[in-house]
């Protein structure tokens, strides 16, 4: 059999072009790899800033023995947790039961992909970013409430319940606060398009001044959607033991204790992303570098810098976070309705109505 070369180079380009596509997949998962390692590195950092500022804030000692200053303290947690027997329920729904955590962090981790922690630095640009994120968020309370039924628990069930009307409560004044910024704003749903709208006149574009009470409602709303203090009524201890996560143990009470911090940090990076200007800030690092004919390492240290501004907002964020739960005493449920929707809701409906109402005018 008398092959013609034009076949074999037909063949040999048809074997390098499936090569390439198999390199192209590979090279696609190593930014979620990436983004995945980080984010845990960041749970991990959060953790030990919170029992280290706990500590400071009640004047006692933090944790300091495992690890120089106590840094291993949350490996070790991470590592008991992850080899602590699992625990089911004799009379409880086996499958919801597990099922539930996971629905919890994967919803949480989705809500990354359209956060961008520097200049093109984000895996998913989409024109519906922040809506997404508001969208894949609901659907947290879901695996919190099939956690809750499942465990065949009335104190559970009572916490899944409690878990699902806080998120519905906050959640509608924390989507009118996206709404004012999208339309009147930024004129666009894109998180990259509304951190670039802010960028226009420094600091004193950043949507802070903008929208001073929307800025309230939605740091007001973002810690009651994690569920901190004094929002934590879903897992009160004194009152429902642990809430919806009473009858979890090993791996699966790691998920739910991951799925705090890891919503505490997207709640952060948001706040940064839609009030505090992403990852701009009025510095003249470009052109110290422009000076000494150095472009070639611009687009490198942009991305640097950007991520490094985006974090440390972000931080500031959650050390007013951490400071709040541990000086504040928890409301009761009566209350933390009454304010969701007797408070929260009509002002922020009152900042989308005033805000379109001036876009109107200014047409």
């Amino acid at each position: 059999m008398i092959i013609d070369r034009v076949e074999v180079e037909t063949i040999n380009s048809f074997s390098k072009s499936e090569l390439l596509k198999e390199v192209y997949g590979l090279i696609w998962i190593l930014p979620i790899l990436t983004l995945l390692l980080g984010i845990t590195i960041e749970v991990l950092v959060i953790v030990w800033l919170e029992r280290e500022i706990s500590a400071s804030i009640q004047q006692r000692i933090g944790p300091e023995y495992a690890g120089p200053l106590g840094l291993l303290q949350a490996i070790a947690d991470g590592t008991k947790l992850l080899f602590k027997e699992d625990i089911l329920p004799s009379r409880g729904d086996i499958p919801l039961f597990s099922i539930g955590p996971s629905i919890a962090v994967i919803s949480i981790l989705l809500s990354f992909l359209v956060i961008p922690l520097g200049y093109r630095f984000v895996l998913a640009d989409l024109s519906i970013g922040v809506f997404l994120w508001i969208a894949i968020s609901s659907i947290a309370p879901i695996g919190l409430l099939m956690a809750g039924y499942s465990s065949n628990n009335k104190y559970s069930f009572s916490g899944g319940l409690r878990a699902a009307a806080q998120s519905i409560s906050y959640e509608i004044p924390l989507t009118f606060c996206v709404l004012a910024i999208s339309l009147r704003v930024s004129n666009s749903s894109s998180t990259v398009d509304i951190v670039e709208a802010q960028s226009k006149y420094g600091f004193l574009g950043w949507n802070l001044w903008r929208q001073p009470i929307g800025f309230l409602v939605f740091l007001i709303s973002s810690l009651a959607e994690c569920e901190r203090l004094p929002f934590d009524l879903p897992e009160a201890e004194e009152e429902l033991v642990a809430g919806y996560q009473t009858e979890y143990s090993g791996i699966k009470y790691g998920l739910f204790y991951l799925v705090s911090y890891l919503n505490l940090l997207v709640s952060s990076l948001f706040v940064t992303v839609l009030y505090l200007g992403g990852w701009n800030f009025s510095i003249p690092y470009i052109s110290f570098f422009g000076f000494f004919q150095m472009n070639k390492i611009i687009g490198i240290l942009e991305m640097v810098i950007g991520i490094f501004i985006t974090l440390t907002k972000a931080y500031l964020f959650l050390f007013i976070s951490i400071t709040i739960r541990w000086t504040l005493p928890r409301m009761r449920m009566d209350q933390l309705l009454n304010l969701g929707w007797k408070f929260l809701l009509p002002i922020s409906l009152g900042n989308l109505l005033l805000t379109t109402s001036s876009q109107l005018v200014s047409l």
